[in-house]
């Protein structure tokens, strides 16, 4: 009989520093994100090759056909949806994330699994643990350093997003993005090591400052003047 799964414990990576922005659509991630980068560059002079932005799903060639899949194509069963998550994360670690962290980089991501056990565990109400099971193990549990969760009302959606168009996530119901918000403030409670809760309402330099503070001790595992080393070539090395 079969074993399942080998759910490996989650940890942050042993090099490299790991920094991931999440919160429900029109946040405010990737705004927040882009500020934290130009910071860096500009006031701390940290080269731009030393810092990776990524995003899930898209960060890869096959994570962008993932993306228009699932956010622009007909309806998808939710129990499929959270599978291609999944492999798309899977994918975006092994061939983009890791190899970066183990250079001894700095990692930026807008989105992580935190979004698929809120959106896909909590929103979809699939069941979060096995989410969050199903996650870790398509990243052998490679968790950030610190996650920056931009906390906005549900109703900031419809004057945030473009009036242009809307995606299959944009669209859901005021019940579904209530689901997603509350599962995040819930995972947030549960890691607080980890998590940073920041008021997502407040003007963006406002919020900007914040998040400054709040990455300010994870960024000092960070050598911005480090001799990049080959990459990893097995996945104990993170």
């Amino acid at each position: 009989m079969s074993r399942g799964l080998r759910i490996p414990a989650p940890h942050p990576p042993k090099r490299g520093v790991f920094i991931s922005f999440e919160g429900g659509e029109a946040a405010g991630k990737t705004t927040q994100m882009q500020m934290l980068r130009n910071h860096l560059v500009s006031e701390r002079s940290v080269a731009e090759d030393l810092i990776f932005t990524t995003r899930e799903p898209g960060g890869s060639e096959l994570g962008a056909s993932i993306r228009e899949l699932l956010l622009n194509g007909d309806h998808v069963d939710p129990r499929a949806e959270a599978l291609l998550y999944a492999a798309d994360r899977a994918h975006h670690i092994a061939t983009m994330v890791r190899p970066h962290l183990a250079r001894g980089g700095l990692v930026l991501t807008d989105r992580y699994l935190d979004s698929s056990i809120a959106y896909q565990g909590a929103g979809r109400a699939l069941e979060p643990d096995e989410i969050g099971s199903l996650s870790l193990w398509a990243v052998d549990g490679l968790l950030p350093h610190r996650t920056i969760l931009l906390d906005v009302p549900t109703h900031t959606l419809d004057v945030r997003r473009d009036p242009a168009g809307h995606d299959r996530l944009e669209t859901a119901g005021l019940e579904f993005h209530e689901a997603v918000r509350e599962e995040f403030l819930d995972l947030a409670a549960a890691e607080p090591e980890r998590y940073a809760v920041i008021d997502g309402t407040l003007p963006r330099e406002e919020v900007h400052a914040q998040v400054l503070a709040a990455v300010g001790e994870v960024l000092s595992l960070f050598d911005p003047t480090f001799e990049p080393a080959p990459p990893a070539r097995h996945r104990d090395e993170l």
